[in-house]
């Protein structure tokens, strides 16, 4: 060991640049360090890099010896230097006078790209290199951003790349160089073959048309190519899929191929290599070699360690029987989780057991047949110790907690987890995307668990100053909507900051006028919890809304509308605590004044009061995009029956004004939503809508008021409010088109939307879609078919914009004509504001 240290040395001495002026080399000798200099630095501090070498003046030093050595190795590790040599100066009796020559590296300056690079791949690879200016030019910097620029222009196909660089001198910097990096990218290598091997052909257990035995592939060509997602060949009709060859994207293809394997018993599958190789046409081969195995089926299950439950209720839950395919995401999913809470594990998580756990273990297996035993250990039952929240910067604590079903002392329960998170997206203050952020705090010893429910707050007020068109005129509407709103810090000068917020109530005011000729006026407060311990809601609206002619005295032409509301609801505990019940007590009058409106009478006032019953069930997972679970709505609204008690058998001779003087009538809609996921961001919403309105006495027949307008956006506006009338929706036809000209009593609707999230940040959500509607109205009973329906399709897309809402745009094409209005399905746009179709 000692021999080599010394060769090292020596050889240093000579290569490394030591002088071996008045040195015998031939035996160690030690010298005293009597001073030393730094040579060719320029932009360096020079005590620095003596410290750096660990060589001191008044050091006591072996030549040779490792202590050179060791300095000219610190010094390489800085990464600073081009060249390093220690020379000896002189040798004065013991003492030695060393000298450091450093050749700093360049410093970088600038640098550019040279090739056929798009504007976008520049700014790109600048983000990725991440050179800044005065950055040391060393081999390693270099090496490695041709090897990020490689990789990068690899990724979008180009497997042909070749970089080159260089470095000049910047004449305007001293000791700076500017770098430039030659990029020649090449054609674009795209994949033209996928070759498989080690397929067999197998006996398909079902006979085909001819009663015969069909042979086939495990899983099918069209199967397998299909689970190549991101590795695709190059077709001519392949336009959104590019058939690029990407490394990492071939990994994770192969790795669902072999998932796919597994769900149909072939749990010894596995991918033997994959090989690639250019062609002369500049495409790409790519060969990938299947070891498939047998299929195997399950045997004999057992538990072991179950005293909660006996082993037929296990098994019953976990539903594999014997011959079933060995399937270990099946087993997985009804052991351990699955997505609807019907396994094993959620079993006993919704009884407390909290630190349950089960483990199967293969204990046998023989043709091709798997023996399970599920180990159990079910543990003692575990009690919610502590509930707190975290990110609530708006929203008051007792808000959240009246809303959250895991209570201190309760016994821990998974569902109950699940519900709640449902319960706050349904609030619509916090981000539902992170609200599965639920940190909980298992506690082994004591039996006992913390949860802590993590929420984001997001933008839930909403502000709309708009501009329109109506009745020939322009109109103006500002409507503010407040849905965090608290009541009780209204007088409280230091919560006017922003807004009195944080209680959960909602206060709505809505403003609409063009001028003398409409005004529009609505005011309205809802308490989600009334007295703040049960989830019993109260609300109350205020509205007047004026038509006229602007002019005043006898000229004057209008209908003054007034209406006011009080509302109770109470959510219901059979048959489950998803139904809502609200009820609702609602006075309109109607003051006309030589109105030349949609009414039968000119003069005279027209009063509606009436009785609204609602039961609502809704159990879908969020507001703002649902993917699963449904609502469905039924309600009836009626008025007193008059026309029972006020003596008039005949009423042909009375005049509208008399006859409707207190309107009467009763009204029935049912509404119902499913809503069902493919994946997280592709949803089919389904939706089935109707409406009856009806009278009780035949003489009087149904009122004018309060009838079924279908067609077009269903928007309200100027002019569309006189008789109370109700606008439903319908895609690819004109507003109020496919209803008789006096509208319908009863109509019918039906709607399928397949919508797809682009974006799902409560900021920012954005999804396209394609519907089909169906629907129709009648004007009495008699005429009504279900099937007699104007369809229409089309397209459209909802983008929520902070502040305002869910902005809507559709295109639809009617598929029916309107008799007597040709143009009413011709295709055209509809546009919508914080409404569902």
């Amino acid at each position: 060991m000692k021999k080599k240290l010394l060769f090292f040395s020596i050889l240093l001495l000579f290569v490394g640049g030591i002088s071996a002026q008045e040195i015998d080399y031939s035996q160690t000798k030690e010298y005293t360090i009597a001073d030393i200099t730094i040579k060719g630095t320029k932009f360096l501090d020079n005590t620095t890099l003596i410290n750096i070498s660990a060589l001191e003046k008044g050091d006591k030093i072996e030549i040779p010896g490792e202590r050179i050595s060791n300095a000219i190795k610190q010094l390489w590790e800085q990464g600073l230097f081009s060249d390093i040599s220690i020379d000896i100066d002189k040798v004065e009796d013991e003492n030695v006078y060393l000298i450091i020559n450093l050749v700093e590296h360049a410093r970088l300056s600038k640098f550019k790209f040279i090739g056929d690079l798009k504007k976008h791949d520049i700014t790109s690879l600048k983000e990725q290199l991440k050179l800044m200016r005065g950055k040391v030019l060393t081999d390693n910097l270099i090496n490695n951003n041709l090897h990020k620029i490689k990789l990068y222009f690899v990724d979008k196909g180009f497997h042909n790349i070749i970089v080159n660089y260089s470095i000049e001198q910047d004449p305007l910097s001293l000791n700076s160089s500017s770098l430039t990096f030659n990029i020649d990218r090449g054609e674009k290598v795209k994949i033209k073959e996928i070759i498989i091997h080690g397929r067999e052909l197998r006996k398909n257990d079902n006979k085909n048309f001819f009663n015969k035995v069909d042979m086939t592939y495990a899983i099918s060509d069209y199967t397998f190519r299909k689970k190549l997602k991101e590795t695709k060949e190059k077709k001519w009709w392949r336009i959104f899929k590019v058939s690029k060859f990407i490394e990492t994207n071939l990994e994770i293809d192969l790795e669902s191929i072999i998932a796919k394997y597994n769900e149909k018993g072939f749990r010894d599958a596995r991918i033997i290599k994959d090989t690639t190789y250019l062609n002369e046409d500049n495409t790409l081969t790519l060969e990938i070699f299947v070891h498939e195995g047998n299929p195997y089926t399950f045997r004999d299950i057992t538990f072991v360690g179950n005293t909660k439950y006996n082993n037929e209720e296990l098994s019953n839950i976990l539903s594999i029987e014997k011959g079933d395919i060995y399937d270990k995401s099946v087993l997985n999913s009804r052991l351990l989780g699955s997505q609807d809470g019907s396994d094993i594990s959620s079993l006993y998580l919704d009884d407390g057991y909290l630190f349950f756990n089960a483990n199967p273990i293969e204990t046998a297996t023989g043709d091709n047949q798997i023996d399970l035993e599920i180990r159990m250990y079910e543990g003692q039952q575990a009690r919610i110790n502590k509930v707190t929240l975290n990110g609530n910067v708006k929203t008051n604590d007792h808000v959240i907690m009246r809303e959250i079903r895991t209570r201190p002392g309760d016994l821990f329960k998974r569902s109950d987890i699940i519900r709640t998170q449902r319960e706050l997206s349904m609030m619509d203050y916090f981000n539902p995307e992170t609200l599965q952020n639920i940190d909980i705090q298992p506690d082994p010893v004591r039996n006992t668990v913390d949860i802590t429910y993590n929420v984001e707050e997001k933008s839930s007020d909403r502000i709309n100053l708009s501009g329109g068109w109506g009745a020939g005129r322009m109109i103006g509407t500002l409507s503010l909507e407040f849905k965090n709103f608290s009541f009780r810090d209204i007088l409280k000068p230091s919560k006017w900051v922003r807004l009195p917020s944080g209680d959960g109530q909602k206060l709505s005011l809505s403003l609409q006028s063009n001028g003398i000729y409409y005004q529009s006026y609505r005011l309205s407060f809802l308490e989600p919890w009334l007295g703040g311990k049960k989830p019993t809601s109260f609300s109350v609206s205020l509205s007047r809304n004026v038509f006229s002619n602007g002019q005043e005295g006898d000229d004057r032409e209008s209908t003054q509308i007034t209406g006011v509301t009080i509302g109770l609801g109470k959510r219901l505990k059979v048959p489950d605590d998803f139904f809502i019940l609200q009820n609702s007590l609602n006075f309109e009058q109607y003051k006309l004044t030589n109105s030349q409106s949609f009414f039968s009478f000119k003069n005279g006032i027209s009063n509606n009061i009436n009785f609204s019953s609602i039961l609502k069930r809704s159990s879908i997972d969020q507001p703002t995009y649902p993917r699963r679970g449904s609502e469905f709505s039924l309600s009836l609204r009626v008025t007193p029956p008059y026309s029972m008690f006020d003596g008039i058998d005949d009423y042909s001779e009375k005049t509208d004004q008399e006859k409707y003087r207190f309107m009467e009538f009763y009204k029935w809609n049912f509404k119902s939503k499913l809503y069902t996921s493919f994946t997280e961001k592709l949803v089919l919403a389904t939706r089935l809508e109707m409406g009856l309105l009806g009278a009780y006495n035949n003489n009087l027949g149904v009122a004018p008021f309060e009838r079924f307008y279908l067609g077009g956006s269903g928007l309200s506006g100027m002019g569309y409010q006189f008789d109370g009338r109700e606008l439903i929706a319908l895609r690819g036809y004109a507003d109020n088109s496919v209803s008789p000209q006096t509208g319908g009593t009863i109509y019918n609707k039906y709607t399928s939307e397949l919508r797809y999230a682009i974006s799902l940040s409560p900021m920012s959500t954005v999804y396209v879609l394609g519907f089909l509607e169906a629907g129709n109205a009648w004007d009495n009973f008699d005429n009504f078919n279900p099937f007699t329906l104007k369809r229409s399709g089309g397209l459209g897309v909802r983008i929520t914009i902070p502040g305002m809402g869910l902005m809507g745009l559709d295109y639809g094409w009617g598929f029916d004509e309107i008799p007597g209005n040709p143009n009413a399905n011709i295709g055209q746009f509809h546009f919508s504001i914080n409404q569902d179709f």
